[in-house]
């Protein structure tokens, strides 16, 4: 067993995926996941594939923005669809004090607070998407469709 699979991050991410679907397991890269195109390359797959864990700070809240790896998350269409004026990038220490996760290992699930999370829709494109398990080496594969169920997440559209 890796010793990655021993972290708190991972086995927290690996917890909420087998309560979820016990079929849905933490894969150790060989490679490092660190951004989305050193996962894709990792797991020799599209980069739109890979989901980006974005998380922002809308006014007094943060939230959590699911968007595929080869794309940009839009923040005019984040402040309309939020109806908050006021929306930024969160930095690394609101970062790990809201999901947990030292950035480069943000998972959609597992966060420390409960965050709202909306999952853009451009995902959908693929058949299996991965997300960041709780480490920069670690990713899980999960259908689109239950990375919204798993995430509770709101589908939008949030590109540019």
């Amino acid at each position: 067993m890796s010793e990655l699979l021993k972290k708190e991050p991972v086995k927290r991410v690996e917890e909420f995926l087998k309560k979820f679907d016990p079929n849905l397991k933490i894969i150790v890269l060989d490679t490092t996941a660190r951004t989305a195109k050193d996962a894709a390359n990792s797991l020799k797959c599209e980069l739109g594939a890979i989901v980006k864990s974005l998380v922002f700070k809308a006014e007094d809240t943060f939230i959590i923005c699911l968007v595929s790896g080869d794309k940009r998350c839009s923040l005019n269409k984040l402040k309309k669809i939020l109806n908050k004026k006021d929306v930024a990038m969160a930095n690394a220490d609101q970062v790990k004090e809201n999901t947990g996760f030292s950035i480069g290992g943000v998972a959609p699930t597992g966060h420390l607070k409960k965050l709202n999370i909306i999952v853009d829709k451009s995902l959908s494109r693929f058949k299996y998407v991965y997300g960041a398990a709780g480490h920069p080496d670690c990713v899980f594969r999960i259908t689109y469709p239950e990375l919204v169920k798993l995430t509770i997440g709101s589908e939008q559209e949030i590109i540019e």
